[in-house]
């Protein structure tokens, strides 16, 4: 690429001058096969990536763009109107839904058009065009023209030379198409004008998604100071997006500064050899302390999906640096939690989104792992065993619901599950976590188990035993989150979460057989929910400070509530020592949780009085009422379990000890019950 300083003749001659806040004066002398290119040309990757990077995307994906700036020639129906014509977007099941998947024009000729208004004068560098989303229509435009205006009732052409330039749209509905114009233009108003378009589609509509390219101007005399919005963070963060090499960096930098209270670790690999790191970040790193609960971030699942990668590598450094500045919030976080953060579980699907770039990797490209493998459904659908086992079996009591165990077919070499999804599970075992989310995008709510409908049904409130505490937990992060508290903020896609107060059981969304949060519920003691962070899955790099200043309270508000509810230890009445898989039961909530190996526990629970039971064997049961309060702290319930005799009498004659009176005096009891059961039988027996 030759960059030059070139005078642009459409933009203001003040701005000619070099200007260290707004770069405007550069031009890029571009290749002309990139200038109208697809993304299949890998030539123009780099190129389509750096211009892309000098003038961001306007906001038609992330909805900073308003509905009110979009108009359009004519529409076909509500669902299908302007609005709609954002890139990504995604349609509802029928297509007569009010919300469709493109604007579609109500006519089929060559004065319809797609306009948009910045609200102020904007060097416009190039467009973004998708069809429409639909399963049941195919609709493309396969050229168009594009003109400006600064009052929207002149217009000028987007020229090439001496000819109106016309720009090559799409050949299928999916792949975004990236057009930059020779000459960048400054208005206040674009027009996207259809040329040609499939015209065996759906009675041949002409239906697009789009998104603009442009760099706001400069304004010096705070002329339109009223429609400003944030768009920074006070934090000092590395606030792009970093692929393998550069997260690897990152994260070694965040180690460097922070030694005493950070360590990186792998869990394992993925499938093309990246490993998936993980940053710990605890007062003592690499070791589980009694009473200190373990908790877990997970992000990039969907490799597509990449601002909780972001997020993720941002909350390392914030912590680290407010921990050195002695903000006591982190400082107590860190000294109570032993967090953990896995930035990337799909690396080899990031890295290939990463290469396409924001707005160009569309809906679903990088999505998957690299065998193609969609590890949101590649866990163990432990679902299915517990409901036909509640079907089949009257006794109640004889059901286990909890540590559900893998299936013997899933953990075979030939079993088609993702090396990453294996490395997580391992994980799962090795680590007691106690709480967890797990980062996506695409949508703005959070879902909470189970995932996976009883029924196979497309969508199907499922609740789990602990279904107000799920509530709790999706709330604590959705009321904290800038966006999601937002009441006038528009629906993503196809589904208006503001209704549901932006948490949703995740089976009365949509049916995910195979979920991590079920799989984390019902095989371990974690209890896990699902974050879908924005509505655009790959934001462009200039929207991440405030992305971060959206999300980071829910963050630290989300991980302290792994302190809320109860936690003790469950130790040898005689020994002192902690047993290890002791079971604890609460009252009426049908799922137990287990001891750990020092056999310090953790249960999570709203305020509330409970009766809790904790039971081990070998040993007798204790039970005792708890309260949890609104405090941040938990409330400790230890317990102290006594062996049955048999068991008692076992440890002392194999340590050669005395017996103790109690304990003599217990066994002279069950030897006279023995005996005078014996008796009663024998009287029986002569009667008969």
């Amino acid at each position: 690429l030759l960059r030059t300083r070139v005078a642009d003749p459409s933009y203001p001659q003040a701005l000619q001058k070099p200007d260290n806040n707004h770069q405007v004066y550069w031009k890029r002398e571009i290749p002309k096969t990139c200038r109208r290119t697809a993304l299949k040309d890998q030539d123009c990757e780099v190129v389509n990536k750096d211009v892309l990077t000098e003038c961001p995307p306007l906001g038609l994906e992330s909805l900073k763009v308003k509905d009110t700036q979009l108009t359009a020639s004519s529409f076909k129906r509500r669902g299908l109107g302007p609005h709609r014509g954002r890139l990504n977007i995604q349609s509802g099941i029928e297509d007569g839904d009010i919300y469709d998947g493109a604007w579609c024009a109500q006519y089929r000729d060559k004065k319809q058009w797609l306009q948009v208004d910045a609200l102020r004068p904007t060097r416009f560098t190039g467009v973004i065009l998708q069809g429409r989303n639909s399963i049941w229509s195919w609709d493309v435009v396969h050229t168009y023209k594009v003109q400006f205006s600064n009052d929207s009732l002149t217009w000028k052409p987007c020229m090439n030379g001496t000819k109106e330039a016309v720009f090559e749209g799409n050949q299928d509905a999916e792949t975004p198409v990236l057009a930059l114009f020779n000459t960048s233009t400054v208005a206040r108003y674009i027009r996207i004008n259809p040329q040609t378009w499939y015209q065996n589609g759906t009675m041949g509509d002409i239906c697009l998604r789009a998104e603009v390219l442009g760099c706001t101007l400069p304004d010096p005399n705070n002329i339109y100071a009223w429609q400003t919005e944030p768009t920074g963070s006070r934090d000092k963060l590395d606030f792009r997006h970093h692929n393998y090499k550069e997260m690897r960096k990152l994260m070694k930098s965040v180690n460097e500064a922070c030694p005493d209270i950070t360590r990186i670790y792998s869990i394992g690999k993925s499938y093309m050899g990246l490993k998936l790191y993980v940053m710990e970040i605890s007062d003592n790193p690499g070791k589980h302390e009694l009473g200190e609960p373990e908790f877990r971030y997970v992000a990039g699942m969907h490799g597509n999906e990449v601002l909780g990668r972001e997020l993720l590598l941002n909350l390392m450094q914030y912590m680290c640096q407010e921990y050195k500045r002695g903000d006591q919030r982190i400082v107590r976080l860190i000294k109570e939690t032993r967090i953990h953060l896995l930035p990337s579980m799909n690396p080899d699907g990031y890295e290939m989104a990463f290469k396409k770039g924001s707005e160009l990797a569309g809906w679903a490209f990088g999505r998957y792992s690299y065998e193609g493998i969609d590890m949101n459904h590649n866990f163990a659908d432990l679902n299915s065993g517990m409901w036909t086992a509640i079907e089949l079996e009257t006794d109640r009591s004889k059901l286990i619901n909890h540590y559900f165990p893998i299936p013997e077919q899933y953990t075979s070499e030939d079993a088609f599950v993702a090396s990453e999804t294996r490395a997580v599970i391992n994980w799962m075992q090795n680590i007691p976590f106690v709480l967890s989310a797990n980062l996506h995008g695409g949508e703005v709510v959070v879902t909470y188990p189970f995932d996976m409908t009883r029924d196979w049904a497309p969508r199907e409130h499922t609740p789990t035993a602990d279904e107000s505490f799920f509530r709790w937990l999706a709330t604590a992060y959705a009321s904290t989150n800038q966006v999601m508290s937002n009441p006038d903020r528009r629906p993503c896609h196809n589904k208006d979460f503001l209704r549901y107060n932006n948490i949703i059981n995740g089976a009365d969304w949509h049916n995910v057989p195979g979920s991590m949060n079920d799989f984390s519920y019902l095989h371990t003691n974690c209890f896990e929910v699902t974050v879908e962070l924005s509505c655009d899955k790959f934001p462009h790099a200039s929207e991440l400070p405030i992305e971060w200043e959206n999300n980071r309270e829910s963050l630290l508000v989300y991980m302290e509530q792994v302190h809320r509810g109860i936690k003790g230890v469950v130790r040898d009445k005689d020994t002192g020592a902690g047993i290890a898989d002791a079971i604890i039961k609460v009252d009426e909530i049908d799922h137990h949780i287990r001891s750990v190996a020092d056999g310090d526990y953790w249960r999570l629970l709203n305020p509330g009085e409970y009766r809790v039971m904790a039971t081990a064997e070998g040993y007798f049961p204790s039970s005792r009422t708890c309260q949890v309060m609104y405090d941040y702290y938990p409330t400790i319930c230890d317990f102290r379990l006594t062996k049955v005799p048999k068991e008692r009498l076992k440890d002392i004659l194999a340590k050669g000890g005395k017996l103790p009176k109690d304990l003599q005096l217990r066994l002279r009891q069950l030897r006279l019950r023995k005996l005078l059961q014996k008796l009663s039988n024998q009287w029986v027996a002569d009667c008969q």
